[in-house]
């Protein structure tokens, strides 16, 4: 009788020891799930919902709430668990790196491009990265995918790709022209070299593409990637200056030089090849073309008296030579936000935006900010629009038609890019505009 109460004892103290470790646990979830939806309400008040290029879906049906993916993200609060799934919070800041994708352990995410109510225009592209024009390819951001790594790798297997079919035997001038010397480029005409072919790799601006725009200090996040000719390099945190440099070095010791300041301004197929034509009224031939331009193409202008002034510019490079200046920067996005930030140490930044607020920031740049604002470091202008830039002023306008004028050194203007869809369509390239299209999932 007494082991029987003692088996009773213990059998009870297990039960209630487990239903506490329940209890315990479904606590924990609720709380975590009660933290994510109040981070999902903040992003949709501050518009980073929604996302706005490559993100992750989630099949609820297949999740199993490990946290893998949410763990695997170095972008932080994209993703998180709510009520025992995953799903998205800040989706607008997601670069399309994968992580995610990879790391899920029962594939219940796909990534898509777009979604019902936002569109993407992507220029057509196969599996070997070719256009529906042959001979055309494309790689890295223009296609969809940003990411450093994702462009080093597509500029790789374009390359590949193309050097299996390449006839040699052909009255081009080059096998190849490579246009863009960003990550996508760099890679391509590293892969071009390792396949002895005859290349030439131009860029409107410099070395670097992309990248080469940032601020020296901004940080750049990769990921362990494979460099044709040169090998697997890990860099999780770098700044630009050193990222170029190991570019640079890896060029130079593989004899590759770049055309830089070289803007291609057509494409046109001509007797079995293709004619480039320049700005500087250069013209090459290639049997083949890869385009590694990115998606921003040509900055985009606002077109007001006083903006072809040599104080205006549409990037900010070595800020911090920059000391003692009335500066004007003009847009809302990160670029706009870390350009005056990094400027607002030495010098007076004003930060002229035409929303009554600032959308899809990312968090750190939200952040930063507001506490410039609160500080009195930068003097941030919302509803406002520039509409004529002088010598030593520039003259805003707000919706009601008031006028107010800014002594100013320099502008900065970020107003995004245009999409070179003309200069793609010119080319024959089909453009499509994709809405919540899936770019890449598991084949079960």
């Amino acid at each position: 009788m007494e082991q029987l109460i003692e088996k009773t004892i213990i059998y009870s103290a297990v039960i209630l020891f487990c239903f506490l470790i329940v209890f315990l646990y479904l606590r924990k979830q609720k709380r975590n799930s009660l933290a994510v939806e109040k981070k999902i309400a903040k992003a949709k008040l501050e518009g980073m919902y929604e996302p706005v290029s490559l993100h992750p879906v989630i099949d609820v049906n297949s999740c199993i709430a490990t946290g893998a993916c949410v763990a695997a993200c170095p972008e932080k609060d994209i993703l998180g668990i709510r009520n025992g799934k995953a799903t998205t919070i800040n989706a607008s800041v997601c670069i399309g790196h994968g992580a995610c994708f990879h790391a899920c352990p029962t594939q219940a995410i796909t990534l898509c491009i777009g979604t019902e109510k936002r569109g993407v225009d992507l220029p057509h592209i196969n599996q070997n990265f070719e256009t529906n024009v042959d001979g055309i390819f494309i790689a890295g951001e223009l296609g969809g995918m940003g990411l450093i790594k994702n462009a080093v790798e597509q500029g790789k297997q374009a390359v590949e790709n193309l050097a299996k079919t390449l006839k040699k035997n052909h009255s081009a001038t080059y096998d190849l022209v490579i246009i863009g010397a960003g990550p996508a480029g760099i890679s391509a005409s590293l892969t071009a070299k390792k396949h002895h072919l005859n290349f030439l790799t131009v860029d409107q601006d410099t070395l670097g593409g992309t990248v080469y725009t940032f601020p020296r200090q901004k940080i750049v996040m990769t990921s362990p990637m494979e460099i044709p000719l040169y090998g697997k390099v890990k860099l999780f945190e770098t700044s630009k200056s050193e990222l170029l440099g190991l570019w640079k070095d890896v060029l130079q010791k593989n004899q590759i030089s770049i055309r830089e300041n070289t803007k291609v301004e057509s494409i046109t197929p001509s007797d079995g090849h293709f004619t480039i034509a320049t700005l500087t009224g250069d013209t090459l031939t290639a049997k083949n073309v890869l385009l590694a331009i990115g998606r921003r193409g040509t900055p985009r202008k606002l077109g007001i008296p006083g903006e072809i002034q040599e104080k205006v510019a549409y990037r900010l490079l070595e800020p911090e030579d920059i000391q003692g200046k009335d500066i004007l920067i003009v847009g809302g996005g990160d670029s706009a936000i870390e350009s005056a930030l990094l400027l607002a140490g030495g010098n007076r930044v004003s930060l002229s935006y035409r929303n009554e607020q600032f959308n899809r920031l990312k968090p750190k740049n939200s952040e930063k900010i507001n506490e410039a604002v609160a500080a009195g470091t930068i003097n941030v202008l919302f509803k406002t629009n520039p509409v004529s830039i002088h010598k030593d002023a520039v003259i805003l306008s707000s919706p009601e038609g008031d006028e107010k004028t800014l002594k100013n050194d320099l502008v900065y203007i970020f107003a995004g890019g245009e999409l070179p869809t003309e200069f793609l369509q010119k080319a024959g390239i089909h453009i499509t505009k994709k809405f919540g299209d899936v770019f890449l999932k598991h084949n079960n």
